[in-house]
């Protein structure tokens, strides 16, 4: 190799880097820049995940993500909330399966702690893309009234609750919400699917 072509390949390597230097904060910038007035992601609320990590609600975006809520002592609804999520996976392609994320936040923060977070996680087959997560109950008020969830705390310790999966597009707004449990319902899947364009 010439000393011309070396000085052409050192001049085009630094350009690379320079050009790489001022992407950068221009990705960064994308990545947190404010979401859009219909988002959920406006809400300013910090959770803690399964793993006892803290994390923005705000720190999804950018990926297309499950939402519902729950709390770990239900019996019966709660586990088929989860079930319906687990068969709305399913019945996804697996390009669209392996993008998306799941969020489940606890509307019981006294009792769901991160450590039972994660005993129910790995009771209910909840890997990596899951978050379970927990907040203060105000916090949990707040997520609740985004999402369109409704819950009272009964007399006995335990809820009353609406039963609402949420799918969130990557700007965390909700492109569709489904209250039907069990079977994956088309209505969410066909809003996934309008999220992986062709």
């Amino acid at each position: 190799m010439t000393d011309l072509s070396l000085k052409r390949r050192s001049a085009l390597l630094s350009f690379g880097a320079v050009a790489a230097a001022v992407a950068m904060p221009r990705l960064a910038r994308a990545v947190q820049a404010t979401p859009p007035s219909d988002s959920i992601y406006r809400l300013q609320a910090t959770l803690v995940d399964q793993d006892g990590k803290e994390f923005q609600l705000a720190s999804l975006q950018g990926t297309p993500v499950l939402a519902s809520m729950f709390y770990t002592s239900c019996e019966m609804v709660c586990p088929m909330i989860f079930e319906t999520v687990h068969s709305t996976l399913r019945a996804l392609p697996p390009a669209e399966r392996s993008a998306m994320r799941m969020l489940m936040v606890s509307f019981d923060p006294p009792r769901d702690t991160p450590a039972v977070l994660k005993k129910y996680a790995e009771v209910h087959g909840c890997d990596g893309q899951w978050l379970l997560a927990r907040g203060d109950e105000a916090t949990a008020r707040k997520v609740a009234a985004v999402l369109n969830i409704q819950y009272r705390r009964l007399t006995n310790g335990e809820f009353n609750h609406s039963t609402k999966i949420a799918v969130l597009d990557r700007q965390g707004r909700i492109a569709a919400q489904s209250g039907k449990l069990a079977a994956a319902d088309p209505v969410l899947l066909n809003a996934v699917h309008k999220l992986f364009p062709a």
